[in-house]
């Protein structure tokens, strides 16, 4: 099937108008995002030209994945993927896991018991150097200096939280 296209010229108000609404759309507008980057490449002279197609009216919206951030960390639950300034970090499923609980709620403490309930679901047998071990793991890759955390801060004699940092 043919299609017809047209081409237009774009007015540098209109455009900075456009990357203005599009920079502040809200998160589940869907290609949004998307648009803002190219229509910044036009600015840029990165391409000199866009084309867009609009999908049908009932295409079903791509729902934007969870994302939860704190500090310079952004991780995405459903795909299992922590950035840190953008770099994905390799964590173990262990390592993830206790990341997501202290993630979930930024600035609450969490006790060793109940981190090791939360991530193994068992019932706690006191084996304080296992939690300690992860979150020395942990801190060696999401701090920028592991031995004066800034982020996975320690509460003496209670256990562990997250937070955007200093």
């Amino acid at each position: 099937m043919k299609q017809r296209m047209e081409f237009i010229k774009l007015e540098p108000a209109l455009h900075r108008w456009l990357l203005a609404q599009l920079k502040h759309a809200p998160a589940t507008l869907s290609g949004a995002a998307e648009l803002h980057e190219a229509m910044f490449d036009l600015q840029e002279g990165h391409v000199s030209s866009l084309m867009m197609e609009l999908l049908p009216a009932d295409t079903p919206a791509i729902v934007p994945e969870e994302r939860l951030v704190c500090g310079p960390l952004t991780m995405y639950p459903n795909s299992h993927r922590v950035l840190k300034e953008g770099a994905e970090l390799l964590l173990t499923p262990k390592e993830f896991d206790i990341l997501l609980l202290l993630m979930q709620k930024p600035g609450q403490v969490f006790t060793k018991e109940q981190i090791y309930q939360a991530v193994w679901g068992d019932s706690y047998y006191m084996d304080e150097s296992n939690i300690m071990a992860f979150i020395h793991k942990l801190r060696r890759k999401i701090e920028p200096n592991s031995d004066a955390p800034v982020h996975l801060l320690t509460v003496w004699g209670v256990g562990y939280r997250l937070v955007d940092g200093p």
